[in-house]
């Protein structure tokens, strides 16, 4: 590639400890513990070639240079590694990238997290739903009882309008949060100087009632630790054989 790099699109999101899936991430970084044949950042990478990225940003921290080694050749889409020498958590990290993103609304996904598509590709459909003159942060939800080896009592209410509001000191909530969203990169204005949670970002959408869910439609699968790792496979291999037919009866759309 020639010239200056416009600004990313997107930006993935691995830099976590994955201190649940030991042993296996004492030698590697949890984004790349191979989930149905290959590493979940690239499931997650794929998916933005997909619909159309042709760049991002991947942050990284605990053995960060793994992940700097196996994004380097990508072509589809091109990757940016922004590496973190001191954990930033989310926010902190999303806000140390924001000079290579795009300056109106950027996706940002988790490394580490696992879906098969609905009807349309998430993606897709996240960057449709988004209205930034109505919303400042956009997340993708998911209900509680549909959720693949996910056990929490739930992140969010999905109001009639399509906002959110947090579970709060409710028992439970319907929906949990898939850590795939469309952020305005205003909200980060203001906020913490190094480490920092996206959950500050968040709350600042929800107080002003800018932030809203859309319901992802596919299957979700929560792999935290090694044993849900082996537990899933066959549960992912049937869901993709699923999506795969799904596409193939619709052109491939």
């Amino acid at each position: 590639m020639t010239g200056t790099p416009k600004s990313a699109q997107a930006m993935v999101l691995a830099a976590g400890l994955g201190k649940r899936m030991r042993p296996i991430t004492d030698n590697m970084p949890k984004p790349l513990v191979p989930v149905a044949g290959k590493p979940m950042l690239d499931h997650v990478l794929d998916k933005l070639a997909a619909s159309g990225f042709d760049q991002a940003v991947v942050n990284c921290h605990y053995l960060g240079q793994m992940i700097v080694d196996h994004v380097a050749t990508r072509a589809a889409p091109m990757v940016i590694t922004s590496p973190e020498a001191d954990l930033l958590e989310t926010g902190g990290g999303v806000k140390k990238a924001l000079p290579m993103l795009d300056r109106d609304a950027i996706l940002i996904a988790n490394a580490d997290v696992f879906w098969t598509e609905g009807r349309d590709a998430l993606f897709d459909r996240m960057i449709s739903a988004f209205d930034p003159d109505h919303m400042d942060a956009l997340l993708a939800i998911h209900p509680v009882a549909d959720g693949y080896g996910y056990d929490g009592a739930g992140d969010f209410f999905w109001q009639v309008d399509g906002r959110l509001k947090r579970r709060g000191e409710a028992a439970s909530a319907p929906y949990f949060f898939t850590g795939v969203q469309v952020l305005s990169p205003r909200l980060f204005e203001n906020t913490p100087d190094g480490a920092f949670s996206l959950n500050v970002i968040y709350d600042k959408a929800l107080a002003c009632g800018r932030c809203y869910g859309l319901v992802h439609d596919g299957g979700y699968f929560h792999i935290g630790t090694p044993e849900a790792v082996s537990e899933s496979e066959p549960v992912i291999a049937k869901a993709l054989e699923i999506e795969r037919s799904k596409q193939a009866t619709s052109g491939g759309k």
